[in-house]
């Protein structure tokens, strides 16, 4: 059974920074695209970032210049390094996987979310 845990939200005062963290785990075979979405309540989830198995990373026009996406392959483990937070960041953030698994099985795996909050 994949699992996906995110790490590292909490509150931070504006201009702050965080780093999210997210390990996907059970028995997994290979992960392709991983990504970041937030969430607040009422709105539609939205990406943040993500980045491909080669690296290749994309962000959403809010984000850019502040926020940085990596991934560690050999962990399973894919980070958001958020800078200069502003208030209209904070939202429940959450990983996503695009998981094969090794009964070759594939699908797109959420971990359960973790809350950022950024005081002005």
């Amino acid at each position: 059974q994949v699992q996906l845990v995110e790490s590292g939200g909490g509150l931070v005062q504006a201009g702050g920074s965080l780093r999210l963290s997210c390990v996907a785990s059970g028995g997994i075979l290979s992960i392709f695209d991983m990504a970041w979405y937030r969430q607040v309540p009422g709105n539609q989830r939205e990406l943040v970032a993500a980045i491909t198995s080669g690296g290749s990373t994309n962000y959403v026009d809010s984000v850019k210049g502040r926020f940085s996406i990596s991934r560690d392959n050999a962990k399973n483990t894919v980070y958001l390094q958020m800078n200069s937070l502003k208030p209209e960041d904070a939202a429940i953030y959450y990983c996503n996987a695009d998981v094969r698994t090794i009964t070759w099985h594939r699908s797109v795996y959420w971990g359960q979310g973790t809350q950022v909050t950024v005081s002005s």
